[in-house]
Formats: C-alpha cells, structure tokens, sequence
C-alpha cells in the first residue's frame, strides 16, 4: 500500500499527540465474559486518507459508513479468529443509496476496505446517523473465512436491516450460536473530522463457569434457559453502559486510554487485561503484486499493451494505492 497522508494540517498536528490505536482483550465477572475494546481513531483516518480522492472530498458520509464497517472488522480479529485467519467480509444492498461495502481484516492485525459505490447521494441535510436510510432494503451480507489448509473458505450469510453492529451480533447468534454484544462509535468535530473512534464487542462464555454477585457456578449450572435469561439481561445492561454517554468515540477524543474505560464502565465487574495488541489500516497490495498479474494475462492483451507503448495507471480498490508499470516493465 502507498500510504495517503491525512492533508488536514490541523487533524494531523491533532493526531501527531493523540495516543496510539490501542486493542486491549480482556475478561470479566471471573471468565462469565470476554471481549476487545478497540481504540481505532488512526485506523479510520488513515482508511479516509486512503480513498479521500475517490470520494472527490470530505466524504463525510462515506467516511462515516466505511469506518463502522472498518471498526467492526477489527473487532472481527478477536472475535472470530482462534490462529493464523482472514476474513472477508460483504455487507451488499445493491437497491440501497450506499449499495454497501467489503471489507476484509487478517489475524496479522491489519484491516482494509471499499465501498461498493464511489459516492452516496445525499438529498438533504443529514438529522442523524442512523444508516437505513442508506443501507436498508433487502440486503445480503456474507462472512467468508479463510484459514491455512482449508480447500475451500468457510462462508456464513444472514440477511440485512441496515444497522451494520446489529446485524453482526444477528450473524454470531444464528451462524456461531454466541451471545454477542457489539457497538461501535466515530466522534465528528464541527468540521467533519473525525478526532475519535472505536468499538467494542462482549460475548457471553457459559461453558466456562465464572461467577456473578459473588456467586460462582459450574458450566453444567448455568446452561439452563433461567440462567441463559439472566446472560443476555445482563449482556443488554453491559451494552448500555457502552452506548452512554460519554460514547467511546468520544472517550477516545480526550485522550483517554482502553484500560481506564474498562475500569470506568465495568466497575464492579473486575475486568482483567489479557494483552494489547495492534491493528491498523493497510492493504497488502504492492507495485509488483500488480506487476505479476500483468505478466499473467493471456498474450494477446500483452501484446496490445506493448504496441499501445503506454504506461499502465493501477488502481486499488481497497485502499486507492495507484501504481504505474511502464511498458518496458512488463
């Protein structure tokens, strides 16, 4: 990838002193549940630099839709991936104004992205966030994974509402069968530039035992439908504390750190820190991946291309990288 820088004097100086990314894991209620909190301010930048050309400007809107997608994606990591994995990710709604998004994130702590449409139209001033109006409609969205060894990539689908967390958390109760909580949050300035953002997923771990209100339990204990009631009440009112205010993307903006927002909004819950780690935004293209797959093409288009004798222009559609190969290259 050929990193965009972010044009915005006055966002970079702003970003240059804001604590880096940050995705922490951590358990809670003695092992009841396990979750990421992911800080992911220069992720989503960096995905906006990125593509600011593409989108001919600010792109406020398709900044906001591709950065919960790309906030999401991270989340995927450890969500979803147990060893060396990737997964693709296709949120497709092709009657709908945004049409949708593909993203893709790998176990090797990098995410990348596009939307399906280069710009949305907007008639009116926005009133909200809310994404339906953009995003709903029948829809698909697909989750493929890919591991080492697999013939063939495993791929789970659900249908879409238009809301891109609750339609993941739809996707790990019917395709994984686990208790999902899942939001995420991008904080805006006045002028559109995005100065926080981040996200968080929570799952329920029965199985494992644990304890809650001093009360300690075995698996087989709490796999009964009272106990499995009280896990998802419980699950809804960890999930609120996430969505008060102050909002993560807000947390973020001022600085503040991962471990002190799990101590804040999970006092009494004794969170416990497994390990930090790093995501960003990247894209594993490169100028002589591209090179290869000219090589690759039948003789007759080469051939044309030589004759032409004009340079190639390349683009990437999941970061905009554009690269040049000259004739005598190929």
């Amino acid at each position: 990838m050929i990193k965009a820088a972010v044009e915005d004097a006055e966002l970079a100086e702003y970003l240059a002193v804001l604590p880096e990314d940050d995705m922490v894991h951590f358990t809670m209620a003695d092992g009841r549940f396990r979750g990421a909190l992911f800080h992911g301010t220069h992720l989503v930048n960096q995905m906006r630099a990125q593509h600011a050309k593409l989108w001919q400007g600010a792109g406020i809107l398709e900044s906001y839709i591709l950065g919960q997608a790309c906030l999401c994606a991270a989340l995927l990591i450890p969500a979803v991936m147990k060893g060396r994995e990737h997964v693709s990710w296709r949120y497709d709604v092709e009657g709908s104004p945004a049409k949708g998004f593909n993203v893709e994130s790998d176990s090797a702590g990098w995410v990348r992205g596009q939307l399906l449409t280069d710009r949305i139209p907007i008639e009116k001033p926005l009133d909200d966030w809310d994404l339906k109006p953009f995003l709903g409609g029948e829809g698909i969205m697909s989750l493929q994974t890919i591991r080492p060894g697999d013939k063939y990539p495993q791929t789970s689908s659900v249908n879409t509402t238009g809301n891109i967390a609750d339609d993941l958390v739809f996707y790990f109760d019917r395709s994984e069968q686990i208790k999902t909580a899942l939001t995420t949050s991008i904080q805006m300035d006045r002028q559109g530039r995005i100065i926080g953002a981040g996200g968080i997923f929570l799952q329920v771990m029965p199985e494992t035992g644990g304890s809650y209100k001093g009360i300690a339990k075995k698996g087989s204990q709490i796999s009964s439908a009272p106990d499995q009631k009280e896990d998802e009440e419980l699950l809804s009112s960890l999930e609120e504390r996430c969505t008060s205010k102050p909002s993560i993307g807000s947390w973020f903006s001022e600085g503040k750190g991962t471990e002190d927002y799990l101590g804040q909004v999970f006092k009494g819950f004794s969170p416990v820190v497994a390990l930090h780690r790093s995501v960003v935004y990247d894209c594993p293209c490169s100028k002589e991946l591209f090179l290869r797959h000219v090589r690759a093409l039948p003789k007759a288009e080469l051939s044309d291309i030589r004759n032409k004798g004009e340079p190639l222009e390349l683009i990437c559609r999941n970061c905009s990288s554009v690269y040049h190969i000259n004739v005598d290259e190929i």
